[in-house]
């Protein structure tokens, strides 16, 4: 039998200009689907695994649209909750050069931020689940959809389900203290946590000797103390940590480590050119998530997480269009890019 996922929290609607143009110069925007957990939700239905993402949306045709979205990588939508009045909607202008990527987001009142604990069984939605995903995005909605991931994380640890957590701290979301105050309480359950280079000092003080993320500059060794600093605290029987060197909007050296309890492993370094960004720590969640749940052991595991979210930096949009093959090539040290035929 698959090993079955349940994922939680807000599909958006995506609005972009084409290409490299700013907000200011749009004419048109395309319009795409896509928000953390759904992201992770689409890559391992694409490695083969039985993903389901549960959220709110709206009965309407929008509502419907960001459902069939899912539906059509594979994604179980079975368990969403339908009603409210509209989907989130953030606005993304892609970076170039020394010109940041900028995100706007229009997602107050969307149907999973009015949601309420009635709408979710989450006896019924854990039957025969293996793993259950969440990001600190979520939480970070309001204080009742905070309550509703506790409540899901509650069930899943009654179930024996392993849970893990992306920090993925957002702050034009809530403040530094409101996400240390929450997302201590939430941590309390999870078992595998991920984070970025930023993620532990923003949201639990907890920083990395001899590293500014604005230069480009990450001191890997500082990073060991880091994880063994959140694992001490909260039990986090694994800590995996991506290590981005933004060289430019356009170019990055991508890294992970992972703390295993016992062993601290470093990943390959990739030299990636990027086409789009967004989406890059979900793919690398979701490979992680594969990996383990595939058998794969600590250092087997970075390795493919890290490959999978380089080649998410090559695809546009926010879900990682990779296969499992694909993915495992470039872990394997495949990394020409040669054309293939």
């Amino acid at each position: 039998m698959a090993k079955k996922i349940v994922t939680f929290g807000e599909i958006m609607l995506r609005l972009a200009p084409e290409g490299y143009f700013r907000f200011v110069q749009a004419d048109t925007f395309g319009a795409t689907y896509g928000g953390g957990e759904a992201n992770v939700a689409v890559s391992l239905a694409n490695y083969g695994f039985d993903a389901s993402f549960v959220t709110k949306l709206p009965k309407h045709e929008i509502g419907q649209a960001a459902i069939n979205s899912l539906r059509k990588y594979g994604v179980d939508t079975s368990k969403i909750a339908r009603g409210g009045d509209r989907v989130g909607i953030y606005f993304l202008e892609k970076g170039a050069s020394q010109r940041p990527s900028k995100v706007i987001y229009d997602r107050a009142g969307s149907s999973i931020y009015t949601a309420m604990p009635s709408d979710f069984n989450w006896n019924e939605i854990f039957e025969d689940v293996n793993w259950f995903h969440f990001t600190g995005i979520t939480p970070a909605l309001n204080d009742e959809v905070a309550e509703i991931c506790l409540e899901a994380c509650k069930a899943a640890k009654a179930k024996n389900i392993t849970i893990s957590c992306d920090l993925n701290y957002r702050n034009k979301l809530w403040s530094k203290a409101k996400a240390g105050e929450v997302m201590t309480k939430l941590c309390e359950y999870v078992d595998v946590c991920i984070a970025n280079e930023e993620d532990a000092a923003d949201v639990f003080g907890i920083h990395s000797a001899n590293t500014d993320v604005t230069t480009g500059k990450v001191n890997k060794e500082g990073y060991k103390d880091v994880a063994k600093q959140l694992a001490d605290r909260f039990g986090f029987s694994k800590v995996a940590i991506t290590l981005r060197e933004s060289l430019s909007a356009n170019d990055n050296n991508w890294s992970a480590m992972l703390y295993d309890g016992k062993e601290y492993h470093f990943s390959k370094t990739y030299k990636i050119h990027i086409v789009d960004r967004v989406g890059g720590g979900d793919s690398f969640g979701a490979g992680l998530i594969g990996a383990t749940l595939l058998g794969y052991d600590s250092k087997e595991s970075i390795e493919f997480a890290v490959a999978a979210s380089c080649l998410k930096h090559a695809v546009e949009g926010d879900f990682n269009m990779v296969s499992l093959d694909e993915v495992t090539k470039l872990a394997g040290g495949d990394a020409s890019g040669r054309v293939q035929r």
